[in-house]
């Protein structure tokens, strides 16, 4: 695909596959500018992912919710799956124009970019609602507005439902002791009473 081109998902207006790059992370944050911020962002993620697999190490020693394990899994999947688009992306194609042309892989005179220097790419934009705020909107009536504008990927969506989930049913998830012990304790006597029945 050329940089920017679209393919309706299912013939949809809203459901779209569109090419893009993202030089940062989520939403094209970075962490400062050129190489120094882009190693500082692939480093920043190595160290999440060790600590990632140290925690989730540490929750299947502590025998936790599996819902838990799986939430963290899901951001740990996610991290890596963006490593891997920055550490050899830009060592295997070549620039992706912006105006025409595409990124040719393996070219003869090498990537667009160093080890860990490369671009992730984005892929899934779902432009659901757009139009014009009202004019009594305060800050932004009259504005072009479209829900939902970021592009993201897979990674992107692995991250975002392991975040989720675990801030919905974080109560779930991390009961203190005592009331895990009560929780228990409450599910075998209803266990018995049904067995009585």
């Amino acid at each position: 695909m050329n940089y920017g081109d679209e393919i309706k998902i299912l013939g949809l207006e809203w459901a779209l596959i569109h090419f893009v790059e993202n030089p940062g992370m989520a939403f094209g944050i970075t962490l400062g500018k050129g190489v120094i911020g882009k190693y500082a962002l692939s480093i920043f993620r190595i160290l999440a992912v060790f600590f990632l697999v140290y925690f989730i190490n540490e929750l299947i020693r502590k025998n936790m919710p599996k819902g838990l394990l799986f939430s963290f899994a899901l951001i740990l999947a996610g991290a890596i799956g963006n490593i891997l688009d920055s550490a050899f992306y830009g060592l295997i194609f070549s620039d992706s124009p912006y105006h025409g042309g595409l990124a040719q892989f393996l070219p003869e005179n090498g990537g667009y970019a160093g080890f860990l220097q490369g671009r992730v790419v984005d892929m899934f934009y779902f432009p659901v609602f757009r139009g014009i705020w009202p004019e009594w909107v305060p800050f932004v009536g009259g504005q072009f507005y479209l829900f939902f504008k970021p592009v993201f990927n897979v990674a992107d969506v692995s991250i975002s439902i392991g975040v989720l989930n675990v801030l919905v049913f974080q109560r779930r998830y991390f009961l203190s002791e005592l009331e895990r012990i009560e929780v228990e304790a409450e599910k075998a006597t209803l266990d018995n009473q049904k067995e009585e029945e």
